[in-house]
């Protein structure tokens, strides 16, 4: 086991809360975990084990939010296919309709 002084210490801490943050701001964009892996890792150079890491955490200790979240992600993403599909189906009809004429 490594122990780190104070100032290290220190620094892994705050950098563990930054990520933290981050991955509130994830949640607020509703960010699926690969999305905000995907997005940390790029947009702030952080390694993508460190925000899985955290997320799991936040998971643990967060249950029924994170149950929740995903109920509503993919209760949102079945809507967004029922639209879809309806729309294609309408722009089919108009074209059968216009073609007709």
């Amino acid at each position: 086991m490594i122990i780190m002084g104070g100032d290290s210490s220190a620094s892994y801490i705050h950098m563990l809360m930054q990520v933290h943050h981050l991955i509130e701001e994830c949640l607020i964009f509703n960010m699926s975990k690969e999305e905000c892996i995907e997005a940390l890792s790029k947009h702030a150079n952080i390694k993508p084990v460190i925000t899985s890491t955290v997320w799991n955490e936040l998971e643990k200790e967060n249950k029924e939010f994170f149950e929740a979240y995903t109920r509503g992600r993919d209760q949102r993403a079945t809507e967004i296919e029922k639209r879809q599909r309806i729309q294609s189906r309408l722009k089919a009809s108009m074209r059968e309709t216009i073609d007709k004429n």
